[in-house]
Formats: C-alpha cells, sequence, structure tokens
C-alpha cells in the first residue's frame, strides 16, 4: 500500500515537509506559554501574539498552518478575529480556545469556519491529535488547491482529483492520445471513473468545442438503443409517430461515449462496426446512408476478450476497438488519493447542500483509508454525500460510516436485531442486505449487479422478486 500523506500521532512534519507553523492568540500570557512550550516539544515553529489585532498582523506578515485562537480577547474578540481570518485566507486552520466553553459557543465558532473548539483547562494530548488533525487538512486542502491548478494548467481537465502515481500516467496517456482521432478504449471496475477520462479526453481534443456525447449501453434496451443511437424514420415502429434524429448525428464532429459496450447485442455491434469502419450508418426502417465524423471512445467493466471468446462479442469489433486501451486503476490501489477525493467531495455536497464546512474526523479518515472500495470512487462519493446529509454538526465521525467500514458484518445486524430469527430468516435478510448493498453500488443497474455477481440477470431478478426488494430508479422513485 502507498504511503498517505497524513500527520501520524507525534509527529508535527514527516521527511521533506517542513515542520508545520502556529500562531498562538491569546491575552494571557501563562497561557501563550505554556502552549508555546508544548508544541515547541512536538517540533512545530510557534509565534504568539496578545491581541486579536497583533494576530491578524502576524497573520499578514508570514504564513501559518494553524491558528490557537482565544474567544475572549480584549478589543477584537475571537469570532471577530476568526471572521477577518476567513476573510484573507478561508483555507487557514483556526482552533478556538476559550475557557467558557460552552455550546453556543462551539456551534458560533464552527459555522464561522473554526476546525474545532477546546476548553481550558486542556488535555495535552487531546489537544496535540487535534493539532495534527487541523493541519493534515489544511495541507490536504492546499494540495488539492495545487493539484487541481496543475491538472488544469497542464492538462486542462476538472473534476479529475489524483497525485498517485498511476492516475498521474493515465493522465500523461490522456494528454497524448485526445488530439488523435484514434478509438479509445476504457477498461476499469464499476466507479473508476471512465466518463469522467472520456470527457477530459474530448475537451483536450480539437473537438471540444462540439458535443460530448455519453450513452450507456447497460441501462438501455436494445431496441431503444438501436433507436437512440441512429434515430429512426417515422412509421419504423408502432410508436414512431415521427422521424428522429440519433445521437450519432447529434454528435457529428464531436465525441460519442459508449459506456458498458460489452452489453450490446451482437446485432447493435455489428451497426457500430459500420460507423466505426466506414463512418455511415442507416436510420431504422430508412434507405438513405448518412455519413458523421464522430470519434468513438468506448468503456467496459468487463473482460471483452473473454466474451470474444464466448461468442458474446464480435471479434473484429474487439479489435476496432482496442485501438488504444486505457486502463483505469481502482481506488484500492491508489489509497493515497482518498484523501484529497474525500476533501473535494465535502466541499462539493456541503455546497450543493447549503451547508458550512465539514471536516472528516481522524478516527473516520482510518476506515476510510482501510477499506477496499469494491465500488470505487463513485461508492467514496455516493459515502460522503450520505455523512454530509446525515451529520449535525461540522465534523463527521466513525459513526456516519456504513457499519460495513466500521467491522460490523451483516450477520451481527441480524442477530442484534432478530435475536430469535431461525436459520432460514437469518440467511434471507443477509441475502436481501448483500443484494441491495450490490444495487446500490451499481446504481440500480441490474445487468451490471448480475454480471459482478457472476450470475445470469434473471437469476437475478427471481431472487429481487422473492425477497420483496423494491427496486429504485434513476429518478430516485
Amino acid at each position: 500500500m502507498a504511503e498517505v500523506a497524513v500527520l501520524q500521532p507525534g509527529t508535527a512534519s514527516q521527511e521533506g515537509v517542513a515542520p508545520a507553523s502556529i500562531l498562538i492568540v491569546d491575552d494571557e500570557s501563562e497561557i501563550r506559554e505554556s502552549l508555546q512550550t508544548l508544541l515547541e516539544l512536538e517540533g512545530y515553529r510557534v509565534d504568539a501574539a496578545a491581541s486579536g489585532e497583533d494576530g491578524l498582523a502576524r497573520i499578514a506578515g508570514q504564513p501559518f498552518d494553524l491558528v490557537l485562537l482565544d474567544l475572549a480577547l480584549p478589543g477584537k474578540n475571537g469570532l471577530e478575529v476568526l471572521a477577518e481570518i476567513r476573510e484573507r485566507d478561508p483555507q487557514l486552520a483556526v482552533i478556538m480556545i476559550t475557557a467558557y466553553g460552552t455550546v453556543e459557543h462551539a456551534v458560533n465558532a464552527m459555522q464561522a469556519g473554526a476546525a474545532n473548539f477546546i476548553q481550558k483547562p486542556w488535555e495535552n494530548e487531546k489537544l496535540l491529535a487535534d493539532v495534527r488533525a487541523a493541519i493534515a487538512r489544511r495541507r490536504i486542502e492546499e494540495e488539492n488547491i495545487q493539484l487541481k491548478r496543475a491538472l488544469k494548467q497542464r492538462y486542462n481537465f476538472q473534476n479529475i482529483v489524483g497525485k498517485s502515481e498511476p492516475m498521474l500516467r493515465i493522465l500523461d496517456l490522456v494528454g497524448q492520445v485526445a488530439p488523435s482521432r484514434s478509438t479509445i478504449l476504457i477498461q476499469g471496475e464499476s466507479g473508476t471513473g471512465k466518463e469522467l477520462i472520456a470527457k477530459a479526453i474530448h475537451m483536450s481534443s480539437p473537438r471540444k468545442d462540439r458535443p460530448f456525447v455519453p450513452v450507456n449501453a447497460g441501462s438501455t434496451p436494445p431496441d431503444l438503443l438501436e433507436s437512440t443511437l441512429f434515430g429512426h424514420v417515422k412509421g419504423a415502429f408502432t410508436s414512431a409517430i415521427a422521424s428522429k434524429k440519433g445521437l450519432f448525428e447529434v454528435a457529428d464532429r464531436g465525441t460519442v461515449f459508449l459506456d458498458e459496450i460489452g452489453t450490446m447485442s451482437l446485432e447493435t455491434q455489428a451497426k457500430i462496426l459500420r460507423v466505426l469502419q466506414d463512418r455511415k450508418f442507416m436510420h431504422l426502417g430508412g434507405v438513405h446512408e448518412l455519413q458523421v465524423d464522430v470519434r468513438i471512445i468506448a468503456a467496459t467493466n468487463v473482460n471483452l476478450k473473454k466474451l470474444v471468446q464466448e461468442g458474446r462479442f464480435r471479434e473484429d469489433l474487439y479489435y476496432r476497438l482496442n485501438v488504444i486501451t486505457l486502463e483505469l486503476p481502482p481506488l484500492r490501489n491508489r489509497r493515497e488519493d482518498i484523501p484529497l477525493l474525500v476533501e473535494h467531495f465535502l466541499t462539493k455536497f456541503c455546497a450543493e447542500n447549503g451547508q458550512p464546512p465539514k471536516q472528516v474526523s481522524t478516527d473516520a479518515l482510518r476506515p476510510l483509508l482501510d477499506y477496499d472500495w469494491p465500488g470505487n470512487v463513485r461508492e467514496l462519493e455516493n459515502v460522503v454525500e450520505r455523512a454530509v446529509v446525515l451529520s449535525s454538526g461540522p465534523a463527521i465521525g466513525a459513526d456516519l460510516l456504513p457499519p460495513s467500514m466500521t467491522g460490523r458484518d451483516a450477520a451481527a445486524r441480524v442477530f442484534d436485531s432478530s435475536p430469535d430469527a431461525s436459520l432460514f430468516d437469518i440467511i434471507e435478510d443477509c441475502e436481501r442486505r448483500i443484494i441491495v448493498n450490490m444495487l446500490e453500488r451499481c446504481h440500480w443497474n441490474q445487468t451490471e449487479a448480475a454480471d459482478r455477481f457472476h450470475i445470469p440477470l434473471s437469476t437475478l431478478n427471481q431472487k429481487i422478486k422473492r425477497l420483496n426488494i423494491e427496486i429504485k430508479r434513476k429518478n430516485g422513485k
């Protein structure tokens, strides 16, 4: 497992990382001296100020990683100083310290942007743990900002987060292949970000000002898929009351992204091959050929070569698609990206839900780093969104993570809730939970879930019916 850039307990810095700098703002000299001694023994660089005005002047004069700020200050109080700090440097971590620690003060400080709230007298180990966590978050936020800036300057990519070697290799490849006209096949497990990479290729290509059209072949019935891709003429089938353009026409001189291409019928595959070879196709029910200039980027989470051997995927189409292949790494193989992704999704979902900035506590970060993420980045995104929505305070703790990440398995939960359940009931409940969990990871795409379970779709549908599982559609119903 790659080393994750998170400060560990008992260290003020890591190899190759400068010691963190801390400013103490407190009007009591004994407090300043006590904190300064404690923090310098831990290896931090420490400065101190006796008033809010002096503290703000020092912040203007040099950078700090963290401010320990007293709430009850002469002149400008701590909340007023905090507000000015937020205006000057929104990312600067601030921990409020006060002898008047009430819930109301804590809420006010957190809503104003404080990273934490500590009461006098404090416990040294608790204070040091909070300091380490706040500095680690500050550095992750800074790294995220710098990374996004570097990615935008180097690649003009948006919404792609990652500093790990596997991801940087992928991004270098994307930069190389984007200007070409070549067909590209993106392979990777579900949830690894195949559409994001496809969009990055399109936006870095000469076609960037033309449409990028994504099509999910796995969630579209075969007949409807052909009509969607190629269009139809009036009367081509019963409900075709008017002619309709297909997405290949809509994407002319642009890019079509065919996701889950391994689920296409052999008949549809033959028509896709014609587009790749001749850039020509016909409307369903039509008699005239149409010509388009479309780049195709295909994606799959299954082994296409194995499907070819099984007679479920055309060999000629496979070789046409497999001109340039990008293999996206699963999240478990790039764990050093997890803190950056968590911070990215926290910012996103706090803004979407109109909530103040939140942070993930150190007790929640460790399970996130240790979990294997079978649903990859998509699963992590869902976990963070759920935690943001359910959290009532500024910190997200381990209690807001799914039980599967914190060590409680499905059978234990069944016994806890139904101590008198029969073996049949326990097995049935476990099976229901496992199927629902997989469907959620696959965004309720039953075809994808059946593939990941290595069972026929008909078998999965029978189990869903027998277990009375309510299927959720994409609109949430």
